[in-house]
Order: C-alpha cells, then sequence, then structure tokens
C-alpha cells in the first residue's frame, strides 16, 4: 500500500509540476549551436538599450556616466514551454559574446524527468540563445574592468558547479539570480516565467546600467 501511495504521489507532482511550475527548457540543439558562443554584433545591438537614437551632443556624456568597458546582460527568450532565461557576458568593444544558462542535458525526456528528480545539466549556449527574434526580455548592465573580472570568474565556477537541472530547485532563473545576486543587484522571487523574471530585475534595480561590485 505504502509503496502505490508513493508512486501516486510521484505521479501527481509531475503532472502539477508540468502544467504549472516555472520551467527552462529548450528543444534539443544540435552539437554545433550548442557549443555556439559567438554572436554577430548586430545581435548585440538589438538588445543595447543605451543604443537607441540620441543627440549626438549628448550621446557621448551618457556613454561615459553609464556605460562600462564589459557588460553582462539578463536575458529571457520563448521556448517550447514557459521560456528559459540566460546570460549574455563580454567587451563593448568586441563581437565575441559568451552565454551561461542552465538546461536539461539532452531531449523532451530529460525536461520531463527534471519535474521529477535531478538530470545532467548544460550551462553553455542553448538553440534560440543567439536568436534576437526569441528575446522575451533584457536587462544589460555595465562593469569597469576589475569588477568584470571578478563577475566573469564567478560565471565560470558556477557554470563548473551546476552539474544538475531540476525544474523545482535548479533552474535558469535561479542560475542567472544566483549571477546577478553575486553583482549586488536585488533579485525577485524565482519562481515566475523568466522573461516576467528579467523584468522585474530590471525594475527592482532601477534599470540602472552601471553596477560597481563592494570591495571583497
Amino acid at each position: 500500500m505504502t509503496n502505490k501511495a508513493n508512486r501516486s504521489g510521484s505521479c501527481i507532482l509531475a503532472g502539477f509540476a508540468l502544467a504549472a511550475m516555472l520551467s527552462c527548457t529548450t528543444p534539443s540543439a544540435s552539437a554545433h549551436e550548442a557549443s555556439k558562443r559567438v554572436a554577430d554584433a548586430n545581435a548585440l545591438a538589438t538588445t543595447d538599450t543605451a543604443s537607441r537614437p540620441q543627440p549626438q551632443s549628448t550621446r557621448r556624456s551618457v556613454a561615459r556616466a553609464e556605460k562600462g568597458p564589459y557588460y553582462v546582460d539578463f536575458r529571457a527568450r520563448t521556448a517550447a514551454s514557459w521560456g528559459h532565461a540566460f546570460v549574455w557576458y563580454g567587451k563593448t568593444s568586441e563581437r565575441a559574446v559568451e552565454v551561461a544558462g542552465l538546461t536539461p542535458a539532452g531531449d523532451t525526456l530529460a525536461y520531463v524527468l527534471g519535474h521529477i528528480t535531478f538530470v545532467p545539466s548544460e550551462t553553455g549556449a542553448s538553440y534560440g540563445d543567439l536568436d534576437p527574434e526569441y528575446l522575451t526580455a533584457s536587462y544589460r548592465v555595465y562593469l569597469n574592468e576589475a569588477d568584470a573580472m571578478r563577475v566573469f570568474a564567478y560565471i565560470k565556477k558556477l557554470q563548473a558547479n551546476s552539474p544538475v537541472w531540476n525544474a523545482e530547485t535548479a533552474n535558469c532563473t535561479g542560475f542567472i539570480g544566483d549571477i546577478a545576486e553575486f553583482m549586488g543587484l536585488q533579485v525577485p522571487n524565482r519562481w515566475q516565467r523568466p522573461e516576467n523574471f528579467v523584468s522585474r530585475l530590471k525594475e527592482m534595480n532601477g534599470g540602472r546600467q552601471m553596477v560597481r561590485l563592494s570591495a571583497e
């Protein structure tokens, strides 16, 4: 009787999670797409909110006041289910973009199982991360070189220490929320749609563009 009750409970939990839980999944990507981490400068330009047309006399002073030479871009995009949250990061003067996010490794089965248990993860670029047409929300913040090196090192460490994915306890919004928290940003409730999470992150921090880390 106990085993039967446990199995029934697991099925109910899985059904509930699949229907209502925030999930961060993507279509299965080819090996080429999964390892691709360089976006064209045109894609970068689409979400650089500071690059909107301004009078030339003010554009330069705003850039000096609000931009640093490095950036972290918190992003959300559409997916087969509830969407996906991830970050772009890099140097403003370069085309190269690094991508970090937390997704289940494998196909749809891994995603389904990830609502019940922990499954192996991937932490790099996934299908759609580099396509601006899938973008639903973006919040870019800039850093000076010293702070950027600390943040980028933290992102790499987080990737190395995130071997599993689970819809409830180790998902994409939690992953980018850890990055935002390390940067000293106010972080919203992580159990919400990725696009809502990124939009709320921007709102809670007043849309500020320059972030300076506290001293170690």
